[in-house]
């Protein structure tokens, strides 16, 4: 048995409101899922899934961060093991769109590369960076701003040049020092773009 109540009433600041449920033979108790809440997480779950089918079909690529608002703004950050081009971004998000019925779902689609000075986020995302500048913030020091001469699994390793007194009589000499700096101790590392 299917039945509409359409209920109006005040907030607590005085702002009307009104509610459209529909009853399938039992009323929502409070701390019950909602049909609309419900059919928001299978929106969501139908994206993840075609996003995952995807990122099989193409292992090269990897998912940066998703985000899918209330109002069905979906929004997908990728990166490759060999950078992003724009056949990437298409390739995304036409696995995503000609999957989905805009019939029984309106949505927005916006599909993006990792930008040059996004954060590095994934371990994987250092290695196509080999020989580039990069500043990392540590968690427990300063940051360390130098050239990337190499990654494993535990973390990477950066070389620069610093200026430093001479051991024996005045003024400075250059040297150049070496860090490894692991995954764990990463706060936060940018390539640094030099023109």
């Amino acid at each position: 048995m299917k039945k509409i109540n359409n209920r109006g009433g005040s907030c607590k600041n005085g702002i009307k409101a009104y509610l459209c449920t529909v009853n399938y033979g039992k009323e929502l108790n409070e701390g019950t899922k909602s049909p609309l809440f419900s059919y928001r997480n299978m929106f969501e779950q139908q994206v993840e899934s075609l996003l995952e089918k995807a990122f099989e079909e193409r292992p090269d690529l990897f998912l940066i961060e998703k985000s899918i608002t209330t109002d069905h703004q979906v929004r997908i950050i990728i990166d490759g093991d060999k950078g992003v081009t724009v056949e990437d971004c298409i390739f995304i998000s036409r696995a995503i769109e000609h999957n989905l019925d805009r019939e029984e779902t309106d949505f927005s689609l916006e599909v993006l590369s990792a930008g040059a000075t996004t954060p590095l986020v994934y371990p994987r995302q250092y290695a196509k960076h080999v020989g580039r500048s990069l500043e990392v913030k540590t968690l427990e020091g300063p940051k360390v701003e130098g050239e990337l001469i190499g990654v494993n699994d535990a973390g990477v390793e950066l070389r620069w040049k610093s200026r430093e007194p001479k051991p024996v009589g005045k003024g400075k000499h250059t040297v150049v020092k070496t860090a490894e700096v692991p995954f764990e101790n990463i706060k936060e590392a940018k390539v640094k773009i030099k023109f």
